[in-house]
């Protein structure tokens, strides 16, 4: 007997999973949900330490950046599981959607302007540390509204086609995912380890960063996605020995091999984008 089919109820005709079951994809979502939730406690933590003075602040900072990069490994879990286990519901996407919200936008938000703007040197003057605030506030609310707008999008598109569409037989995200965007911010923060910046143009790069985020998962440019990966079928042993390395990389180089992932994700989308525009002038001059 199969894995679904330990899961079926018996007593059903139409061969329904247990009620059960439905709360094993429900529980991820909920773990999703805890995390976000650590990862704004964290960022918190970190802020008021920092500014009370006190050693300890950039460990606080680096833990929420890792909550929201566990967040994004359980949201990959969720819906996986509940396609396995035929337990997919309409309850199941709003409750992931929502957890979205918290693990991959107002997390990721709060932790974007604690770690990123409010600790900017005072010796900038006050005027301009105002306007750097109120800039630092409101990015960091657009990064928020954009990952918002981006989610609402995806759940209320059947089959969305990207603006300049790739192979066929791929699959891909039409706009920058929210949980790869919220990744890409806590990717820097954990490489600087907490480390909060105080000096005022790494503050307005930062800012910059966000905005081109925000950007980004409300654009219609193709990402890849992942679903259309199989893990049943056999591969071949060299793609066995390259994950090995990649996993043994990644336990021990996390934090350059994490951003180094993160940023070519995010600049693949830019690259396919300015690659296909530059396509298509060459066939017009041509």
């Amino acid at each position: 007997m199969g894995f679904r089919d330990r899961l079926v109820d018996p007593k059903s005709p139409d061969r329904r999973p247990r009620r059960a079951a439905y709360a094993l994809p429900t529980l991820f979502t909920a773990g999703n949900i805890f995390l976000g939730y650590l990862s704004i406690l964290r960022s918190f933590k970190g802020a008021m330490v920092a500014a009370s003075g006190a050693a300890g602040a950039p460990e606080h900072f680096a833990i929420a950046a890792k909550a929201i990069g566990a967040a994004m490994f359980l949201d990959g879990l969720d819906g996986r599981i509940a396609r396995m286990t035929n337990t997919t519901s309409d309850f199941g996407r709003e409750m992931d959607s929502l957890a979205d919200v918290i693990s991959f936008g107002i997390a990721p938000a709060v932790l974007a302007f604690a770690w990123g703007v409010q600790f900017v040197g005072p010796n900038t003057g006050e005027a301009f540390r105002k306007h750097l605030f109120d800039a630092g506030y409101f990015i960091a609310f657009l990064f928020l509204i954009c990952g918002a707008a981006r989610l609402a999008r995806f759940n209320i598109q059947k089959n969305p086609v990207p603006k300049n569409p790739g192979r066929p037989d791929r699959k891909y995200f039409v706009g920058l995912p929210i949980p790869a965007a919220a990744t890409m911010v806590a990717a820097v923060v954990f490489a600087c380890d907490g480390e909060p910046l105080e000096w005022w143009p790494f503050s307005v790069v930062w800012m910059a960063l966000l905005l081109l985020l925000g950007f980004l998962m409300v654009s219609t440019w193709r990402y890849y996605s992942f679903k259309g990966i199989n893990l049943s079928k056999p591969y071949t042993p060299l793609l066995i020995i390259v994950l090995a390395a990649f996993i043994y990389g990644l336990w021990n180089y996390a934090q350059p091999m994490l951003l180094v992932m993160m940023s070519t994700y995010v600049g693949s989308g830019v690259l396919i984008r300015a690659g296909g525009i530059i396509r298509r002038r060459l066939r017009r001059a041509s």
